[in-house]
Parts: C-alpha cells; sequence; structure tokens
C-alpha cells in the first residue's frame, strides 16, 4: 500500500508541475461607487473563473480597480467592503477581439450589518451562527494559540470534553466527530489522544450540527463535529508558518506550516505539524465499602500522579486537478505519527472500618507507546451545468496502528512499613484497525427553487486487536493465559439516502431518508485458559430528518425553525471485546459483546434574530441507552460500557453574538438541561437525574495600532451522567495579539486558567455496598507565548483590509 501511495503521489505531483498558471494579453478595468456615485476606497475585488479566486486587488482613491494579464475567456467578480453588502457581478468576456474590457461602475449597497458579516479579510468572530450549524473559527482566538485540537473544542459553545476525553454536545454523549468532512472510526481513548496530537495552527474551523442532514452518516447521538483543516482558496502560493512554547508545570512546544499552490489547473496544498507534549495529571480516588447492616466495612484510598510525554508529527498533502471547468479529480494523503511514554505513580491506603490503616500500596506503572495514522482519500466531482447539477464520488482508505508496552508494579506494606507484598505485572497491547469507505452523492436542482439530493455509501472496518500479560514478580517471563486475549471484529454498513428540500417565499422545507444495514462478526481466539468464541450482529434502520423554517417578515430577520431527527449510536469496537483489561490492581476495563446501540429521536424549535440571538428549546428521547457501568467484585471494580434503558433530555438554549461598540465583539452561549436516565443496572433498577446550566463566552477586543485582545471563559454545572454525578467546573482564559511586519505576521501571548480553576470532581453511585469519589486536578493553567507568519498572494490582496467519505467509523476507535 505504501509503495502505491507513492507512486500516486509522483504521478499527481508531475501533473501540478505540468499545468502552470497561463497569462494572456487581456485588462479588465472597473470603478467601485456608492450609491451617490462617490468612489469606494479599499474595496476588495476578487476575480473569479470556474468558482476558483484567480486574483484580487484593492480599489483606489478614486475607486478604479485593474486585472492585468488575463488570457481570454469567462470570469465574474465580487467586490466587498466594510458597510456595504458584498456584489457579486454577472458574466464578463475577454475575447481574442476584445481583450481589454472597460467595466460599467460597481453601485455597493450600503447595509447595516456588522463588520464581521461582511468584511471576508478582516477578524472573524469566533462564533458564527448559522441555520443549520454553528460555526467555530480556531484562529479567532488568541488563546487556540499552542493549543490543541481537544482543547479548541473545549471552548466551542455546547461542547464539553470530561477528564478522559469523552466529548459531549448539548448535554448528549455519542458525539461523531470527522475530520475534513470524513469519520475517524476511533474510540473516545484513541480520539482524545489523536486530537491533542492536533496543533490548534493546523485548523481553519469546527462545525457544530446538533441534527445533521440525511447526507451524512446516522451515527452520533450527541450530532456531529466537523474539524476542517487549512486550506486556502486564494490563487497562486500563500501559506502560513506558526510555533508556540506553553509553560505549565512542564514545557510544551508547536509548530505548523501552511502552504497552498492553486492554479486555473491544479491546486496543491500542505500541512505539518509537530508538537511536544507533556501533561501532568492528579487523580484522587476514595472507595468506601459497607457492611449489610450499612455500616462502614473499609476504605480504599488512591492518590496517582500521571505523566505522558508525547512528539506528534502530522502531514497532510493534497492535490485537486481541474480535467474541465465543471470537472475535478482530487487525492489527499495523510499521515500521522505520536511516540510517547506514560508513568503513573500511586500511592493507596488500606484502610479498615474505624479508618485505621491496615496496610498501603505503592504503584509504579509506565507504558512505552506509538500512535499512527495513514491515510489516503481519492475524489471526483462533476458540476453538469450551472444550476448546481452534480455528482461526486470519494474513496477513502485509512489505517490505524497503536502499540504499548505497559508494566505494573505494585509494593505493599504493614502499617509499620515492612513489606507485605510485591508484584510485577507487563504487557504488550497491540492494536490494528483498517478501513475503507467509498461514497456517491447526486444533487438535482429544480427551476421551482427546489432540490433532490441522493446518495450511497459502504464502509469495511477490520480491527486487531491483542493483549499479552506476563508474570515478572519472580524475575522470569510467565505468560497469564486468563488474562491474555485477542479480539478479532469486522463490520460492514451499507446506506442509502434521498433528500428534498424547496423554498417558498417565507418557507424553506426540507425532509429527507436515510436506510442504514449494519452486519458484524467479531471473534475471540481462544487458548490454553479459554476456548474460541464468536458472535454475528445484523440490523437494518431508517433515519428520518425534517426541517421546517419560516420567516416572521418579509426582510427575513425574524425566523423560526422546526426540526427532526433520529440517530443511532453503535458501541465502538473495543467495547464489543468479551475481555478484562488491567488498568491496575484494583480497576480493570471490560467489554461486552452483545450491548445494542443506543437510538435517539431530537426535536428542536429555535428563533432566529438575524445573526445576533438563537434561542431553541430541545427535546430528545434515548432508547438503550448506553453508558459506563461500574461494577464491584471483591475490592476491584470493574467497568464496562452497557445499556441502562431509557434516557431523556430536555433543554433551553440561548446563543449571543453581539457588536456592543466599534472595537467590541461579544459572543456568548448559555444552556439549562434537565436530564434522566432510568432502566436496569447489572440486574438491579437505576434511576438518576439532574438539571445543570452551562455558560460559555468569549469577548474580543480590537485596539489602536495592530493592537487586540481577548477574554473567554466557560462553566459546566453539577450533572448526572449515568452512575456518574460529575460536579461543577469552570475556566477563564485571556490573551493579547500584536501585529508586526507591515501586518504579515503577529505575536500572541494568552494565559489559559488565569484562576487553576478546573478541577474535575464527582462521585459514583449505583454500587452496591460501596461508594466512590474522584478528584481530577490538571495542570490547566499555562501561559503561551505564539508567533505566526503568513506569506503569499493572498495576504499581499488583503493586507491593507486588516483594520482590526468516512465520518461515522473513525468516531468507534475508542
Amino acid at each position: 500500500m505504501n509503495v502505491k501511495i507513492s507512486v500516486l503521489l509522483t504521478v499527481w505531483m508531475s501533473i501540478a508541475y505540468t499545468f502552470g498558471f497561463a497569462q494572456g494579453p487581456g485588462v479588465i478595468n472597473g470603478k467601485v461607487q456608492d450609491k451617490h456615485k462617490k468612489a469606494v476606497d479599499g474595496a476588495s475585488v476578487v476575480l473569479i473563473q470556474n468558482g476558483l479566486s484567480l486574483a484580487s486587488a484593492l480599489s483606489q482613491a478614486d475607486g478604479s480597480f485593474v486585472f492585468k494579464g488575463i488570457k481570454t475567456g469567462n470570469y465574474t467578480f465580487a467586490v466587498s467592503a466594510v458597510g456595504f453588502k458584498i456584489y457579486k457581478s454577472t458574466l464578463v468576456e475577454l475575447s481574442d477581439g476584445q481583450s481589454s474590457v472597460q467595466l460599467a461602475p460597481v453601485m455597493l449597497e450600503s447595509t447595516d450589518v456588522t463588520l464581521k458579516e461582511v468584511n471576508v479579510t478582516a477578524q472573524k468572530s469566533f462564533v458564527e451562527n448559522k441555520i443549520d450549524r454553528t460555526v467555530v473559527n480556531v484562529g479567532s482566538m488568541i488563546s487556540n494559540t499552542g493549543s490543541n485540537a481537544l482543547e479548541v473544542l473545549e471552548k466551542a459553545p455546547g461542547v464539553s470534553v470530561d477528564e478522559n476525553g469523552n466529548i459531549s454536545f448539548k448535554g448528549k454523549n455519542g458525539v461523531m466527530v470527522l475530520i475534513d468532512d470524513k469519520p475517524t472510526y476511533l474510540s473516545a481513548a484513541d480520539l482524545a489522544a489523536y486530537l491533542r496530537a492536533l496543533p490548534s495552527g493546523t485548523l481553519d474551523k469546527i462545525e457544530l450540527m446538533e441534527n445533521p442532514p440525511s447526507k451524512y452518516d446516522a451515527a452520533g447521538n450527541g450530532g456531529v463535529i466537523n474539524i476542517k483543516t487549512k486550506k486556502s482558496q486564494m490563487s497562486g502560493s500563500n501559506g502560513s508558518l506558526s510555533a508556540s512554547y506553553r509553560l505549565a508545570k512542564y514545557q510544551q512546544t508547536s509548530e505548523s506550516f501552511n502552504w497552498n499552490y492553486r492554479t486555473p489547473k491544479v491546486n496543491f496544498f500542505a500541512n505539518a505539524a509537530y508538537s511536544y507534549n507533556d501533561p501532568y495529571r492528579k487523580l484522587g480516588i476514595e472507595r468506601a465499602y459497607f457492611k449489610a447492616d450499612g455500616s462502614l466495612n473499609s476504605v480504599f484510598s488512591q492518590e496517582t500522579y500521571f505523566r505522558n510525554k508525547n512528539h506528534n508529527g502530522n502531514l497532510k498533502l493534497g492535490l485537486d486537478y481541474y480535467l474541465s471547468p465543471k470537472t475535478t479529480w482530487g487525492v489527499v494523503l495523510t499521515g500521522l505519527l505520536s511516540p510517547g511514554r506514560s508513568d503513573a505513580n500511586g500511592n493507596t491506603m488500606l484502610l479498615n472500618g474505624s479508618r485505621m490503616l491496615d496496610s498501603t500500596l505503592v504503584s509504579i506503572n509506565s507504558s512505552k507507546n506509538k500512535f499512527s495514522k495513514g491515510g489516503l482519500g481519492l475524489n471526483y466531482t462533476h458540476q453538469f451545468d450551472s444550476t448546481g447539477k452534480s455528482i461526486s464520488f470519494d474513496f477513502d482508505y485509512i489505517h490505524y496502528a497503536s502499540r504499548a508496552d505497559e508494566s505494573f508494579q505494585s509494593n505493599s506494606y504493614y502499617p509499620s512499613g515492612d513489606p507485605r507484598g510485591f508484584q510485577l505485572i507487563s504487557d504488550r497491547l497491540p492494536s490494528d484497525i483498517d478501513i475503507y469507505a467509498f461514497k456517491s452523492d447526486y444533487v438535482l436542482p429544480f427551476k421551482d427553487k427546489s432540490k433532490l439530493e441522493t446518495g450511497i455509501k459502504t464502509s469495511y472496518i477490520s480491527t486487531d486487536n491483542a493483549a499479552s500479560y506476563f508474570d515478572q514478580t519472580d524475575g522470569g517471563n510467565i505468560p497469564i493465559n486468563d488474562k491474555t486475549n485477542h479480539f478479532l471484529y469486522k463490520e460492514n454498513i451499507n446506506a442509502a439516502y434521498v433528500s428534498f428540500s424547496r423554498s417558498f417565499r417565507r418557507f424553506d422545507i426540507k425532509a429527507g431518508l436515510r436506510l442504514e444495514n449494519t452486519n458484524g462478526f467479531g471473534h475471540q481466539l481462544g487458548n490454553v485458559s479459554r476456548p474460541d468464541s464468536a458472535f454475528t450482529k445484523h440490523y437494518t434502520n431508517l433515519f428520518p430528518t425534517a426541517y421546517l423554517s419560516y420567516k416572521l417578515d418579509t426582510a427575513g430577520h425574524h425566523v423560526l425553525i422546526v426540526s427532526y431527527g433520529r440517530r443511532i449510536d453503535r458501541p465502538n469496537y473495543r467495547s464489543l471485546n468479551p475481555f478484562i483489561f488491567l488498568v491496575d490492581k484494583y480497576t480493570y476495563f471490560a467489554g461486552d459483546p452483545y450491548i445494542r446501540p443506543q437510538f435517539l429521536n431530537n426535536y428542536k424549535l429555535a428563533y432566529s434574530y438575524k445573526s445576533v440571538l438563537t434561542t431553541a428549546i430541545s427535546y430528545n428521547y434515548i432508547t438503550d441507552a448506553l453508558n459506563e457501568r461500574i461494577e464491584q467484585k471483591g475490592d476491584i471494580f470493574i467497568s464496562r460500557t452497557g445499556n441502562m434503558g431509557t434516557e431523556t433530555n430536555y433543554g433551553v438554549s440561548v446563543n449571543l453574538a453581539l457588536k456592543p461598540l466599534k472595537f467590541w465583539t461579544l459572543n456568548a452561549y448559555t444552556e439549562v438541561i434537565r436530564n434522566s436516565v432510568e432502566g436496569l443496572l447489572y440486574g438491579r433498577y437505576f434511576t438518576a437525574s439532574s438539571t445543570y446550566w452551562s455558560f460559555n463566552s468569549s469577548q474580543q477586543f480590537m485596539l489602536p495600532d495592530g493592537w487586540s485582545a481577548e477574554l473567554s471563559g466557560f462553566y459546566f454545572g453539577r450533572r448526572a451522567s449515568g452512575q456518574f454525578v460529575n460536579d461543577s467546573r469552570w475556566q477563564l482564559n485571556s490573551g493579547i495579539q500584536k501585529k508586526i511586519l507591515q501586518n504579515k505576521a503577529s505575536l500572541k501571548l494568552s494565559v489559559r486558567d488565569i484562576f487553576n480553576s478546573y478541577i474535575s470532581k464527582g462521585t459514583i453511585n449505583g454500587i452496591p455496598g460501596a461508594q466512590a469519589f474522584y478528584k481530577n486536578n490538571f495542570d490547566s493553567q499555562s501561559l503561551t507565548l505564539g508567533f505566526t507568519y503568513n506569506f503569499g498572494q493572498a495576504l499581499s490582496s488583503a493586507k491593507k483590509r486588516d483594520t482590526g467519505s468516512s465520518e461515522a467509523e473513525q468516531g468507534r476507535v475508542k
């Protein structure tokens, strides 16, 4: 496969150098005016052919602009300026007989829309609210400098990331995370590791979709989070360099390079990044065990210090070849390599019912690990005509590999300090995942402002996970067969969808239906302690979606939106593995091949005023709800993902985007959610509920002389999630930025978690005869200095305006 990828890349790069930007003798002249026929100085004019931005210019003091060296053909252009609506031209033709064109004056229409909504070259708002999604512009927040993708997500409205890296959205777990519209197919733990290895400097924006349309995979009860990496749309050669130094408990660094070269025939893009992460965490756990009469029997009190050192290298190479004005071929290669070392040193006190010391346990755990990813994507798009009729094909191959060599050393002592026992266990945990996905989409617009969309998708996933344990207590290397495990899982999902939309004068409607057929086969290989075992899963489901929007006024400033969608959340591959994995001497993780997917029905009513205010009420009902379940067996806690009956969520949210003053932009999001779960937990009735409040805000200040500042923060209230009750947590961040080198570069200084307040703690309930408490302290408080340098044609054309196919499967590699 590596040889094939290398040959294909060589062929594509040869094509890229063959087709250059052919210039001609043509000249296009024009002038930009307002409605009073006064010249508009500094308007941004972009020349476009076949949807590509070929060149850009700024209008002069008299409103004039000119494009020279243009070859014959048909063009359009767009004009934008502060305080005016964007102007889009009709077709302009340059022919052999007419190589110079004098355009009629462009008359711009004034608007009361704020700067961030019309000025494409000025600083974007951190959050943009749209009808079907919320868009987070990563580079617009200073405190994102030197951070990673997971930390950026943590600041997004409605998104919560717990201490283990699990992501929830609008109070719901089971979020499907996409990278550039393609699923990651990763487990929660592996996805968190992958996102920590993605520096923020490689990210462009993040799209949050609570109720995505039928075009997207139905996977993900919590909706869809689509992370878009950087890819310039400007012609010529352009890009950026960035570097940052982060000081927390330990030092961390991040560097990234983004480059794009675009001509009328080819577009080549490359992203490369390196980061060194060295996070620290202190975890405190207390487990209380009770007798049948309710009196205290014993206490387990543990404190563990974690340190994880990782070197992360990312690479993305891509090429788009424009075979004709209507046809595009593309190829994308991605790679990630993340070797590292983890250390966890803990002290445990075992107390009797009178809380007197019975014994102590000192644990020294270490792990050498390596996580890697390689991917190949091929795509084809054909536009049949100017109405938007099109067809596209996408093929993706992704390979994930994970290797870990772990060591668990336990030393126990009497209260006097004399040795009581010693144990040393090691393991090897190799894991490989191969993903193949193909999809095709067809779009057919009609003259009555309606549109039909349809498509198909098939994916095939193969996972190979092994765990080999060895007892080295007596200096040997004795296999522990009852803990050794080798699990194979294969899954095929076939899908088809159809969607219809139509726009009326005030109404917009869209309805879709998606069919998904799932076929799974699991095989646990036997050994001397265990026979072979296998299972199969087959199910087919329908997933309808519906949207209705109504403009309450003729201007469309006030809009009501009603939506409904049904979704599925399949168990991640690791959760289906019917075996026990060692976390420490008293904590195990286990899988269950018989757990079922959970299904969600989501209803939402929203009101939107311009792009300023969005309020919504929502209700969703989940069957066969998947939650982490804790079971006690003797002194050991075993964690499994399992079905816990039904879950309901009621929510009210408000999203606000304001510009209180010319230099001040405010984005704020708040929600109140009532959630409850009810069902059976290991054969016993269990119920839990909570009402919690969350708040997220970012404020940006554009100051004179190229200075800007930012203040942001979030708060999550106390919340019940299955057996877990998570206490409230909050964080406040700030940053300043200075543009330098004629606005080509910027220096950023940011402080994260100013008050060192981000502490995750809570309780674990529903365990017969026991209760557990936990507290996580992170090194979230940090100081970061960052530098960014922009180069190329994209900068030179805009610097004067600087005034102030594989989505769902990757999300299950957990």
